[in-house]
């Protein structure tokens, strides 16, 4: 069996585009208005990808992790106690670990969830 090599080493490609269509094309998309794909799973990184319909939203919830929402159609509002961050399609938002906030779609939109952390090995 040969090593599984590191981040570093890899030379995947993604088509993002094509990923997002399939992801509307799911039940859980027709059904909850957002659906959700792993596209990398790293000891220290963690890449999402996530289709949002139109006024559909991901109740409050918050990450143990460093995040990034990376919008790449549409434009997503980022809700936090007391602010809100609207992101537009090119836009990349930052945000701290812990921050209980929701998701909301104000039109049709995908976005790149972006988790980091220290590898704990």
């Amino acid at each position: 069996m040969q090593p599984r090599p590191n981040a570093s080493d890899r030379r995947d490609t993604i088509d993002l585009g094509g990923s997002d269509l399939k992801l509307r094309g799911e039940e859980a998309y027709a059904r909850d208005g957002h659906t959700a794909r792993t596209l990398l799973r790293e000891s220290d990184l963690r890449i999402v990808l996530i289709a949002m319909r139109k006024g559909a939203s991901i109740s409050e919830h918050h990450t143990d992790h460093t995040a990034a929402i990376q919008v790449l159609t549409g434009h997503v509002r980022v809700r936090f106690a007391g602010s809100v961050s609207d992101v537009h399609a090119g836009h990349l938002f930052v945000f701290e670990a812990g921050a209980p906030h929701e998701v909301e779609a104000d039109v049709d939109s995908s976005f790149l969830l972006t988790l980091g952390w220290r590898d704990k090995a």
